[in-house]
């Protein structure tokens, strides 16, 4: 079952979503669908590389860490 709802938009919002549709019978649905689909990909895509920038930056302070003469010992016991 189609499921709908009436949202209230500033007519500022509607006057760019008329400037962004791709031909001039798409409903505002599907833009805002691909809109979100895009966002979301983006957002991912961030948060992956913040996740890789910060394991990087932590890579060689865990190296510094742990690559010392006191573990080194431990490790032959």
């Amino acid at each position: 079952m189609n499921q709908e709802s009436t949202i209230l938009l500033n007519k500022q919002v509607i006057e760019k979503l008329k400037e962004a549709k791709e031909y001039p019978r798409q409903t505002y649905n599907e833009l805002l669908e691909k809109i979100l689909h895009l966002y979301l990909s983006l957002k991912k895509q961030k948060d992956e590389q913040y996740d890789h920038f910060l394991f990087e930056i932590q890579k060689k302070k865990m190296k510094e860490l742990w690559d010392d003469e006191y573990d080194a010992v431990w490790e032959k016991v």
